[in-house]
């Protein structure tokens, strides 16, 4: 089987990682890393072998021909053994090659995206795509990936006594190696006894299976020796940081993170050690291994009890989570944004027509409620300005004591709290009173739509209990978008040349009236869209997460054990000289190419991994057309004029209560 890879519809390596891929959680069957990374290299042997451009066997491994195939994944692995001079088994070649196991991961997946094979949803979950389980191709002899898709043939091979084609055997040999089948059919004794029998098909299955097995089974590769020991940060260091005492969070981290290195502990007085992790290494292994090892579930508990629920959304893992984000998208989606922009100005314009020229707001309670004047017409079709401040005080204090465990468990009990958590049956009413079949007739669907769907359809992935927490929480996105707004607001307000051309590309878009979802394209908006990127760099509202550790791992030489909780700093390397030079310089040409400093893994404003924020695209659009709707309309200054940013920093990152916003000047008169 001569020739280019090309030919080839599917590659033996394209179809190998679709078969690791497990629809109902959206990423790969839960395989130790080590394991699928010598199975990945072990897939890359065997197809080179079939394309004779090496030959193997249970004993050596020798190049046949240096021809490049056309596959960047199978041509980066054969230059490495074009330019070794010595001929080594398999066996080696595996355990030398397993350094690119990754990267080839990544080029397959992305070339299964480009051929329209998968689908990648935010989180880094993988799907196949609508219409691509079945290829219509018909089978040709030569080639039997052109065929049914991957798992059904190999359903056919292992439940029938057929001859399979030698690609099949070798994915079958590889497959079993890792120990999926189980998780993939219903076997049984004949089943296994067949899967056995066709492991013994073929040579080139065979000896890479072997060798495979052999690095797999080596406890030198699979773990490391010798633990790093965690170092603990001096407390009198921790006080004496001047970003502790600015509430700058990010910044704290990477500095923390350049002195103790990327894993470290902070005791506080009389607690138990709290373990970071940080760096941008750090954020590629949480988006990359983090599901396997990391688990949000136990340490909400408390929280969610606070509100009588059970697996809200922050908790979930797995195919529960996976299915929850992939039905409610559509709610948190930019596209569903763009259809309802009319309300967005509309209850954008209401709000700045109480501001007067010469008056100063505080900028913390003017983001949150003109961000919240939108965010609930647009999601729950009612007002709740008069009961937002109470339904975020309870949620700040339910965080603070039952989650953070900064305070103690009674101060969520005071007379005060229990008052402002009637807010909430307050909001329940409202959204009840309106979303009537006969009221929502003809309406564009809603958040609450969706989530009524949800629960239809998914009763105990959305429970009736947790219908009060999933509504409050539209109110609450008002806060975290309102509180980076707020550091938008003052960026754009204290930077005026920047404050001119985000005004001009404002002027350029309503100039023929209210733009539509189409018009904010990059090219519109090319400055609006960096300073945004920007102020998310400086100012992420969330720089860190918290997970329980369920499986014991080792990161960067350090182990961290089953049952520890981790810090996830996933914004410290927003600080760091390495991912973005000249951090304190607040700068938008980090974005523009050839630099293009946000698409290092560095970068991490809306979390990592599975659990990166659901609704990232539609609060970047939210917050541009905000900041243009003001800047067309007024100019803001900061006041007092002598302030310098002070940041609160708990339960979430905001602009302390001293910043406000003067309303030097109407640029134009609001339509009525």
């Amino acid at each position: 089987m001569n020739g280019s890879i090309e030919n080839h519809q599917l590659s033996l390596l394209d179809e190998f990682i679709l078969m690791l891929l497990d629809e109902e959680s959206g990423y790969f069957y839960q395989i130790s890393a080590h394991k699928m990374n010598c199975a990945i290299i072990g897939a890359v042997l065997a197809e080179l072998s079939l394309f004779s451009r090496i030959d193997t066997d249970v004993e050596s491994l020798i190049l046949l021909d240096p021809t490049e195939t056309g596959n960047p994944s199978l041509d980066l692995i054969l230059k490495e053994i074009v330019d070794e001079p010595d001929h080594h088994n398999a066996q080696y070649w595996i355990e030398k090659l397993i350094k690119h196991a990754e990267t080839i991961t990544d080029l397959t997946l992305e070339n299964l995206l480009d051929l329209g094979i998968l689908e990648h949803h935010q989180g880094d979950f993988w799907t196949v795509a609508p219409g691509k389980l079945y290829a219509d191709a018909e089978i040709d002899d030569d080639d039997g990936s052109i065929g049914q898709f991957i798992r059904t043939r190999i359903g056919k091979d292992i439940f029938s006594d057929d001859i399979p084609h030698p690609r099949d055997i070798i994915i079958i040999c590889l497959i079993e190696t890792c120990d999926v089948f189980p998780l993939m059919f219903k076997l049984d004794k004949k089943a296994e006894e067949r899967i056995e029998l066709i492991c013994r098909m073929d040579l080139i299955g065979r000896s890479m299976a072997d060798a495979v097995a052999e690095n797999i089974n080596n406890p030198l590769l699979t773990s490391s020796q010798i633990s790093k020991k965690i170092p603990r940060v001096s407390l009198h260091r921790l006080l004496l940081n001047p970003h502790t005492r600015t509430g700058n969070l990010p910044a704290l981290f990477a500095d923390l993170t350049k002195q103790y290195g990327p894993v470290f502990e902070i005791a506080p007085p009389f607690s138990k050690p709290n373990i970071f992790i940080s760096g941008p290494e750090i954020n590629r292994w949480v988006r990359r291994h983090g599901r396997k090892y990391l688990t949000s579930k136990s340490y909400f508990d408390d929280f969610e009890k606070v509100y009588g629920a059970v697996g809200i959304l922050p908790s979930l893992d797995g195919a529960d989570h996976f299915r929850y984000r992939k039905t409610m998208t559509p709610a948190y989606s930019r596209g569903r944004l763009e259809e309802q922009l009319d309300v967005v100005y509309s209850k954008a314009r209401g709000y700045m027509a109480n501001w007067k020229v010469g008056e100063s707001y505080p900028a913390r309670d003017l983001c949150r409620k003109m961000i919240n004047a939108q965010m609930s017409p647009l999601s729950m079709n009612i007002d709740s300005q008069d009961i937002m401040d109470d339904i975020i005080a309870y949620k700040e204090r339910a965080l603070s004591t039952h989650l953070l465990n900064i305070l103690p468990k009674f101060m969520l009990k005071t007379p005060g709290m229990k008052r402002r958590a009637k807010a909430i049956d307050t909001l329940i009413g409202r959204v009840q009173s309106v979303h009537t079949a006969a009221q929502r007739a003809g309406c564009p669907r809603n958040f609450v739509d969706d989530l009524l769907n949800l629960h239809e359809n998914y009763p105990m992935l959305m429970p009736e209990s947790n219908l009060s927490f999933a509504l409050s929480a539209v109110v609450l996105a008002s806060m975290y978008l309102g509180d980076g707004f707020s550091f938008a607001l003052y960026a754009m307000a204290s930077q005026s040349e920047l404050y001119e051309k985000i005004r001009s590309e404002a002027d350029a878009l309503f100039s023929d009236g209210d733009p539509a979802g189409e018009d904010f394209t990059p090219a519109n908006m090319e400055i609006t869209d960096r300073f945004i990127d920007e102020c998310l760099r400086m100012y992420p509202i969330v720089p860190m997460s918290m997970r329980d550790v369920v499986n014991t791992f080792t990161v960067e030489g350090y182990e961290i054990p089953q049952g520890a909780r981790i810090n996830i700093a996933q914004t410290a390397p927003h600080y760091m000289e390495d991912s973005f030079p000249d951090p304190f310089s607040f700068d938008i040409d980090r974005y523009l190419p050839p630099r293009n400093e946000h698409k290092n893994p560095g970068y991490a404003p809306y979390g990592l991994g599975p659990h990166t924020c659901l609704g990232a695209r539609w609060m970047t659009l939210h917050m541009a057309v905000n900041l243009l709707i003001i800047a067309h309309y007024f100019t803001l200054r900061i006041h007092p004029e002598d302030y310098k940013l002070g940041i609160t920093s708990f339960p979430s990152m905001k602009p302390n209560k001293k910043l406000e916003f003067h309303v030097a000047e109407q640029k134009r008169e609001l339509p009525v």
